[in-house]
C-alpha cells in the first residue's frame, strides 16, 4: 500500500527492457544518435507539427530552462500559488534564469484564476523599471492538487497571455495522466489552446530517468541548446533518455499506463466516498486523491503498513479540515493494484 508517491515506482518492465536492448554497443554522443533523431520524430509525430525537443535528467531542469530560454531583465513569471515551480523546486527557476521572479497567483483546486491572474499582471505596468516586467506564465497539468485544467480553462489563461505578449508555458510533470483524463491529443491539449512550451514528463509515469522540453515553435528555441550545456543537463549518453520513450510511446504505453494509474486513483476515491471514517476534499481524474481523515486514523494506517504523506491544505482548501484532523495526499502509478488499494479502503473502515 504504497501511496507515497508516483516518483516511488520503478521502471515500467517494457521501459527497463529498453534500456538494457541498448546499453550495448556504441553510438554517437550528445544526443546525435539514431535513436534521438527516432524518439525526436515520435515527439513531431504526437504533437502533430516540428517541434524542438531537448533531454533533460529532472522535471525541475526542464521548468527552469523552459524559464531561462524566454527570460527578460526583471523578468516575472506568474504561477498557481501551489505550483511545483514555484514551492518545490528550491529556486531553480530563479537561478537558471539569473534572478527573474515567480509571482503566485490564487484560484481553488491547484488552477489559477484567470480575473486573479489579471490583477497580478496588473501590479506590473509596461515601463516601470522598479518592479520589473512580466515575461511568462506558468500552469501545472495535471495539477498539484490532482485536478486538471479543461480546455475552455486553459484557453482563457492563453488569451490572458497572448493579450499580455507573454509566452505560454505547461509544466506536464504528469501531462499523460491530465491527457487520459481529459481524452485529448497533445496537440488538442497544448497548441491548438495556445500553449508555447511543454515541460514533458515521464519519470512519474513508468520512466526511470526521462523529461523533455518541448518547445511548439522551434524559432523559440534558439539559445536553448547553449542553456542546457551551460545548466549541465546536456547527457554525454542521451541515447539511455531516448531509449525510455521509445519503449514509453511504443503502441501507446504512455497511455496505458496513466489510464492505469488513473483508474487506481478513481477506485480509491470511490472507496473514500464510501467510508464513514474518511471524506475526499475534492474531486480529482488524476492520480493524486487527497482524503481527509482523524490524525488517530492516519496514525492507524501507518501503523498496518500503508505509507502516504501528510499533506498540508492548500490555502483555498485549509478550512476543510479540523482541528483533530489531517489531509492525506495518495499517488498510484503504473504498479499500483487493486488489491492494494482495495487493502487501503478496507482499513478506513
Amino acid at each position: 500500500m504504497i501511496f507515497t508517491s508516483d516518483n516511488w515506482a520503478g521502471a515500467h518492465p517494457a521501459i527497463a527492457a529498453s534500456l538494457s536492448a541498448h546499453s550495448t554497443g556504441f553510438a554517437p554522443a550528445y544526443g546525435a544518435s539514431d535513436l534521438d533523431r527516432k524518439v525526436e520524430q515520435t515527439f513531431n509525430d504526437i504533437f502533430g507539427q516540428e517541434v524542438a525537443v531537448f533531454f533533460v535528467g529532472t522535471g525541475t531542469a526542464a521548468n527552469s530552462l523552459a524559464l531561462s530560454a524566454i527570460n527578460r531583465p526583471g523578468g516575472v513569471s506568474f504561477c498557481h500559488r501551489e505550483a511545483h515551480v514555484i514551492a518545490d523546486e528550491c529556486g531553480a527557476p530563479e537561478f537558471f534564469s539569473h534572478g527573474s521572479r515567480l509571482v503566485p497567483v490564487d484560484g481553488p483546486e491547484g488552477k489559477m484564476n484567470p480575473a486573479s491572474l489579471e490583477a497580478e499582471i496588473a501590479r506590473f505596468p509596461e515601463g516601470f523599471v522598479h518592479a520589473g516586467q512580466p515575461m511568462a506564465i506558468t500552469l501545472t497539468q495535471a495539477t498539484e492538487s490532482g485536478t486538471v485544467y479543461t480546455p475552455d480553462e486553459i484557453r482563457a489563461i492563453s488569451a490572458i497571455a497572448k493579450a499580455h505578449g507573454l509566452p505560454l508555458h505547461m509544466d506536464g510533470a504528469r501531462f499523460a495522466n491530465a491527457l487520459v483524463a481529459l481524452n485529448l491529443t497533445p496537440a488538442q491539449m497544448t497548441a491548438e489552446l495556445g500553449v508555447d512550451i511543454v515541460s514533458f514528463g515521464g519519470t512519474k509515469n513508468g520512466c526511470w530517468c526521462a523529461e523533455a522540453l518541448v518547445f511548439l515553435d522551434p524559432a523559440m528555441a534558439s539559445q536553448t541548446p547553449f542553456i542546457r550545456k551551460r545548466a549541465a543537463h546536456l547527457f554525454s549518453k542521451s541515447r539511455f533518455i531516448a531509449a525510455q520513450f521509445d519503449a514509453y510511446f511504443e503502441d501507446g504505453l504512455w497511455l496505458d499506463i496513466a489510464r492505469h494509474a488513473n483508474a487506481m486513483a478513481a477506485r480509491l476515491q470511490s472507496g473514500i466516498t464510501s467510508s464513514d471514517n474518511a471524506r475526499l476534499a475534492w474531486q480529482s481524474p488524476a492520480n493524486e486523491t487527497f482524503p481527509i481523515v482523524p490524525k488517530d486514523l492516519a496514525k492507524q494506517l501507518a501503523a498496518k503498513g500503508a505509507m502516504f504523506y501528510e499533506w498540508s491544505p492548500p490555502r483555498s482548501a485549509a478550512h476543510l479540515v479540523g482541528p483533530e484532523e489531517t489531509m492525506l495526499r495518495l499517488v498510484t502509478s503504473f504498479a499500483t493494484t487493486q488489491d492494494h488499494v482495495d487493502q487501503f479502503v478496507d482499513l478506513l473502515g
